[in-house]
This record gives C-alpha cells, sequence and structure tokens, in this order.
C-alpha cells in the first residue's frame, strides 16, 4: 500500500465530457471481454429460452482456466432458495451482449486489465494522507478474507453479517464471502441488535462483521438466537471482548493461512452466473424486512449497461464512498462499477453525514456522486445560509447567473443552446460554485432512493449542476431507468436502462419491470416472491407512473401509500406533501393522513438543529425556522421549537394555516385539500425511527406514534 495525494493523475477535461458524454469505453471493454458486440442480440427468433439452452457464448468469453461462466441448469425465473439457480431474462431489447459471468471472474478480469490502478483510498482521520490499495492488491487481500471465512466454518450459500460504515475492510469482507461461496449480507449499522438478529437468522450467517464494539454488543446479545452463527470479527477499535471466536481484523486475515487452495477452487466450481451471491435486505419501511437475492449476473450486468450508458471510460473516474452499503445503489455504484471499470473508491469518514463529507468532497474531486435527496437539501440549505450573508453586488451577479444558469439548462435539456452571457455567468460564478463544494470535475450529480423537491432540482440546475435522477429499487438490482447530462429531463427519472423493459399496468398505471437487472425472489418467502411477480414474471414495482413521448418515465406515486377517503377518492400524498415543504423551506417533514376519513390532513415537523453525534433532532430552532419565526411577528426570544409551539394558537397557527391555503388552491379537487393539521414536538429523523436508513419516511412507524394525534383530527 502507499500514500499519495487525492485527485492525482485524472483527466482533467470534464465539461466537454459532461455535456456531450463522449467517450471510448465501449471499445476498451469489448477489448477486455466483458462486452461481445459481435454478439449483439438483434434478431426476432433469439429469446429467453435460446440464450439458456446453449452455453457457447459463455464458454467463448470465458477467458479464465476455471470455467466460471456456464449457466447453471434451471427451470425457473425465480426461487426463494439461495442454494437454486434461476433463468437469465434475456429480452430483445438488448443493444449489446454483456457475457454472464460471476462476481469472481469480473474481480480477475479488473486485475488482469488494471492491477496497479488505485482501488481503495482511505485515510485514518481527517486531513491525514490517503493510503491506497491496488486492485491486485484488493484481489489478494479478498483471497486471504475467503481463506479465512472458510477457516471460520462459512458454509456455501450462508451468509456474511456485514454491520458498520463503509471502509476497505467491508469491502474486502463482501468480495471474500462472495468468493468462498458465501452471500454477502448487509446490514443497517442504524439497526437495533433485534433487527441485526431477523436478518443474521434469516440468512443463516455463519460470521459476523463489525465496525466497533457498538455493533459488537448488538450481536453479542442476540448470539444465543443464532444457530449459524461461528465467529464475529471487529474491523476498526480495540477489541473489548474476550470470548472464544470474537478476533480483531487482524487475527482474521491469519486463520486461513494454513488452508490449501483445494477448498476454495472447489467452491468457485461451484459458482455460475445464474445463482445468488448477495442479500439486500429491504429498510421495511411498509412491514417486514425482506431478503432480496441477487445473482452475480444481475451485478455485474447492471454495473457493465449503467456504465456502458453513461460512456463511462476504463480507470477514469472517481467516487466517494458514503451512503450506507447496505443499499443496493451504494453496492451497485461503489463496489462493482468500480470493478468493472477500474474506478477509484475512497472512503468517507464515518461522520460523513454528520458534516464532514463536504470536506472529503472537496479534497477528492469525485467524477461520480450520488446523494439521496436529503443530501442534496442540506447542501442547498447551507448555499442559501451562506448567500444571505453576501453584500448586495454579489447577490445580485448570482441571482442573474442562476437565471442564465436555469434557463441554458432548460435549452440544452431541449436540445438548444446556451443564452448570452452563459460563458461570463461560468466563470464568475458557476465554477466557483462547484469548486466550493468539490464538484469542479464532477461529470455527474445524481439522486435516488426517494423523491427529490422540484425546488431543489430547479436551484441546482440554475448554478449549472443538473441533478440527474435514477429509478429502481432492491428488487431490479438499483437502476432501471437513468439519467444522463446530455439525456434528461426536470422531475423525470430518466429512460430505460439498455436492455431492460417497462410496462405501464392497469387503472393504476404501474410500473412493472423485465431484465437481466431483476431479482431471482425473497429468501424463503415463497408467498412474497409470488406477489411481486406477475404471472408473465415481471416485476412489480409498486409504484405508479407515466411516459412521456419521448420516452422518459415518471414516478406519480406510491400504490401502497395511496390514501382512499371515505368518498372513494385516491389521493398521492407525495406531491401534497412536496407542496408544503417547497412553500415554505422551514418546514423539514410532513406526512399526509386520511386513509378510509372524510377529509385529509397534515402532520408536519419544522427544522430544528440535530445532535452531529447522535443524529438526535434537537428543541433548538434551525436558522430557517428562526427566520420564519420572525417574519411572523413572534418574540425575537423564541429560539426553542418548545417556545414556538407555546404561541400555537395565535400567530404561528394564522401563518401556517396560510401556507396550507396556498397549497389548497392548487388541489385539483375538493378530495385533495388539507383541512386539519398539527405541528408536532420534534422532527422525523433515523434516530427515533421516523425515517429509515436512506432517509425515507416510514409511514406505519409515524402513523403508530401519532396516532391520538390522528385521532383527534377526527374525533367529533
Amino acid at each position: 500500500m502507499t500514500s499519495v495525494d487525492a485527485g492525482t493523475n485524472h483527466n482533467k477535461n470534464v465539461e466537454m465530457r459532461r455535456r456531450t458524454g463522449r467517450s471510448e469505453s465501449g471499445k476498451a471493454l469489448t477489448d477486455s471481454g466483458i462486452f461481445e458486440d459481435s454478439q449483439i442480440l438483434s434478431s426476432p427468433g433469439e429469446t429467453e429460452k435460446d440464450y439458456n439452452t446453449y452455453n457457447s457464448i459463455e464458454d467463448k468469453l470465458c477467458t479464465f482456466t476455471n470455467d466460471f461462466g456456464k449457466l447453471a441448469e434451471a427451470d425457473s425465473l425465480s426461487t426463494v432458495n439461495a442454494g437454486e439457480a434461476v433463468k437469465i431474462r434475456l429480452t430483445r431489447d438488448e443493444k449489446f451482449h454483456i457475457a454472464p459471468i460471476t462476481v469472481m471472474t469480473m474481480f480477475q478480469r479488473a486485475v488482469k486489465s488494471f492491477p496497479y490502478r488505485p482501488a481503495l483510498m482511505y485515510q485514518h482521520n481527517h486531513g491525514q494522507k490517503w493510503n491506497c490499495i491496488t486492485f491486485e492488491e484488493y484481489y489478494d487481500l479478498t483471497l486471504k478474507a475467503a481463506k479465512s471465512f472458510i477457516a471460520c466454518g462459512l458454509e456455501e450459500h450462508h451468509g456474511v453479517g456485514l454491520l458498520g460504515f463503509n471502509s476497505c475492510e467491508w469491502f474486502i469482507s463482501y468480495m471474500g464471502s462472495i468468493m468462498a461461496g458465501g452471500l454477502a449480507t448487509g446490514i443497517y449499522s442504524t439497526n437495533g441488535a433485534e433487527s441485526c438478529w431477523f436478518v443474521l437468522n434469516n440468512a443463516k450467517c455463519s460470521v459476523a462483521i463489525v465496525e466497533n464494539n457498538a455493533q459488537l454488543q448488538k450481536v453479542l446479545s442476540v448470539w444465543e438466537r443464532l444457530p449459524h452463527l461461528k465467529a464475529i470479527v471487529q474491523y476498526r477499535d480495540p477489541l473489548e471482548c474476550n470470548m472464544s471466536n470474537v478476533y480483531t481484523w487482524e487475527e482474521f486475515m491469519k486463520l486461513g493461512n494454513g488452508l490449501s487452495d483445494g477448498e476454495l477452487e472447489r467452491r468457485w466450481a461451484n459458482q455460475a452466473p445464474n445463482k445468488c451471491c448477495t442479500l439486500i435486505y429491504t429498510s421495511g419501511t411498509t412491514g417486514d424486512s425482506k431478503g432480496v437475492m441477487l445473482s452475480h449476473d444481475n451485478l455485474i450486468w447492471t454495473a457493465a449497461v449503467c456504465g456502458r450508458q453513461a460512456r463511462l471510460d476504463i480507470c477514469e473516474d472517481v467516487l466517494v464512498s458514503y451512503l450506507p452499503l447496505s443499499h443496493v445503489a451504494a453496492q451497485v455504484l461503489d463496489m462493482f462499477i468500480p470493478v468493472v471499470y477500474g474506478a477509484t473508491v475512497y472512503f468517507a469518514q464515518p461522520d460523513a453525514l454528520k458534516g464532514s463529507l463536504g470536506e472529503t468532497l472537496k479534497d477528492v474531486h469525485p467524477t461520480v456522486f450520488l446523494g439521496v435527496p436529503r443530501v442534496w437539501e442540506k447542501m442547498q440549505e447551507k448555499m442559501v445560509a451562506v448567500g444571505k450573508t453576501q453584500g448586495v453586488v454579489t447577490r445580485t451577479l448570482v441571482e442573474v447567473a442562476k437565471y442564465i444558469g436555469y434557463w441554458g439548462n432548460m435549452s440544452l435539456m431541449n436540445g438548444g443552446t446556451v443564452p448570452y452571457g452563459w460563458t461570463l455567468a461560468d466563470m464568475l460564478v458557476f465554477k466557483k460554485v462547484r469548486k466550493a463544494l468539490g464538484f469542479e470535475r464532477c461529470k455527474f450529480c445524481m439522486s435516488a432512493a426517494a423523491p427529490i423537491l422540484k425546488d431543489t432540482l430547479d436551484f441546482f440546475m440554475s448554478l449549472n449542476m443538473p441533478i440527474l435522477e435514477i429509478y429502481g429499487m432492491s428488487e431490479s438490482t438499483g437502476p432501471h431507468t437513468l439519467s444522463f447530462p446530455w439525456q434528461y429531463r426536470t422531475t423525470s427519472s430518466g429512460v430505460e436502462l439498455f436492455g431492460v423493459q417497462t410496462k405501464l399496468s392497469g387503472e393504476d398505471s404501474e410500473i412493472r419491470m423485465n431484465g437481466r437487472n431483476v431479482f431471482m425472489g425473497y429468501l424463503n418467502m415463497t408467498e412474497k416472491t409470488i406477489e411481486t411477480l406477475d404471472e408473465d414474471g415481471w416485476l412489480k414495482s409498486g409504484d405508479q407512473g407515466r411516459r412521456d413521448e419521448d420516452g422518459y418515465l415518471y414516478i406519480t406515486g406510491r400504490i401502497k401509500e395511496l390514501i382512499i377517503t371515505a368518498g372513494g377518492e385516491n389521493v398521492a400524498p407525495i406531491p401534497i406533501e412536496d407542496c408544503l415543504k417547497e412553500s415554505l423551506p422551514c418546514v423539514s417533514n410532513c406526512m399526509l393522513v386520511g386513509d378510509g376519513k372524510k377529509f385529509l390532513s397534515m402532520l408536519i415537523t419544522l427544522k430544528t438543529k440535530v445532535d452531529v453525534a447522535t443524529t438526535e433532532p434537537l428543541d433548538e430552532l434551525h436558522p430557517f425556522t428562526i427566520e420564519w419565526c420572525q417574519k411572523i411577528g413572534l418574540p425575537s426570544d423564541v429560539t426553542t421549537l418548545t417556545q414556538l409551539r407555546e404561541h400555537m394558537a395565535g400567530k404561528v397557527a394564522t401563518a401556517m394555516q396560510a401556507v396550507i391555503d396556498r397549497c389548497n388552491k392548487k388541489a385539483i379537487s375538493r378530495a385533495q385539500v388539507i383541512q386539519k393539521w398539527s405541528i408536532l414536538p420534534r422532527d422525523f429523523s433515523i434516530f427515533y425511527g421516523e425515517l429509515g436508513p436512506t432517509l425515507k419516511l416510514k409511514r406505519k412507524v409515524v402513523a403508530n406514534m401519532y396516532k391520538s394525534t390522528i385521532d383527534a383530527f377526527y374525533a367529533q
């Protein structure tokens, strides 16, 4: 391993690539054998049956001595058994052929193609030198970990639980568990002990990899109820436990030193592209968590197609890993796209989402960045706050530049040209903003995992930083539609991934999906799997959508979240909630209620400060909320939510009702009018459980938590 400065030896010609998407990635990948353009599947007669019957293409593309490319025999598109194979879903829409290979074959090809390319970059503390692990070193460490997993007693098709923040050890354990024939199983670090037990037990985890003592204690507290768990490994902080079969990372990596290659090679021989290699556990926002089974082909195909469609170059891109790796989006972007394309991953510090992410971005200068909506909203809030401290001349200049930026990007989005003043606005404002954020060479600023406010989209577009939305789910191996700087529409989720199919089904216009990204099934959940796949095997998303004439997909609602009033009206809550949040910037979260009732009501939380160490929302008001208090005439000493609520019967109620009335004027029918509302005593958070790990609203949790408040809305 070596120490280097962040951002060394990377292509600086970003703006041209960001606008044109020019790249040689297609040629480079064809040369490496990942893509086989001579095998483009364009014949109408080439069907899924043809593909699963013959192995000739796979035989030809498998260039390594170990025969990983052959598909295992399968007679179904789905399964609930971790050891069974499924048919690969070949569609007629594939624009090029991607060989079905295992994760390890792909890893080996990466090492062969770019062995000395930096793969993983980490630093022990902020401001220190970055340490480098090359792809060759990454593979060697993975090999050692795989042998150690076998030495610990990892059984084939059993899980390895991964519980902690993003790190080299997380990546090595993930890849090592797959190499050893196990199932890489991420667990959200915010999960409590019982939630950890559910995942570890459901996946039959033989080994648990934990970050620190806090995570270790969760597993220790439920170990006696985990019959398959044989060892625990702690990879960060001194180990405070002296129990047998609890190891430090250094001890663990030595366990397999005496293991011969024979057992590992036998397990490799049992792997196939159409077999399961990882489990993604849903966050349980709408019920019990489910283990989404993803195959080798699901992951490699999705990563390869995403990069191809994004026109990525080999060994050019730089990413910052900070989103929870238990989430499929982070796994595809942080782990598999880098292995396919030779991208370098920098690890943010564990307190990234508590404030340190900005410093990491300015240090690393990523070329690709994915944020959940709340990350973008927080950036917007900080930029707005800084803007208010600027002088009149600077503020005027920025506003003029933003006007040019917004309409210029709207023109580019529709095939037009930039307006007069664009170059000057870019030089004086846009480039400075991007540099201040660490995005001066970022080609793709993306958002996924939840709906993002149009106000936030417009804000960044006005600064010449269009946020590109992605749509998908765990069951579609992450992305199903993508947006690109040269191909996007504001508020749309983009266009289909090459090779997948989408249809809008039934009166609800439910989005249904088909393609090689569709999952294998839910582990040990036959009924849930049957419910999620229709009679033709298409994945039912549960989301409502529409497509415009150019093929862009728009998400219009969540079927399970639809509120059906007592009068039989179907109401999608998100547009109404978004309207309120956009109308009043100090509103942090809100949730529409009224299912089965005569009218709609709204639960509202205001922005408050957050405990950086614990993420607990505090009583102290956020500056945006204090500003609103001053505007509506509250005393200047009102600085807490408790104090604000003391004025509920007066100025607060009058001002909030005025905002509600403005939103109600936009309602398309009387059934969509908010008639009652309440400001809650604290903001929603991961800390108290109202939000999931990716900051999705847990509606059932909130409904139960504030049942008395909701009941009061409808009491006579």
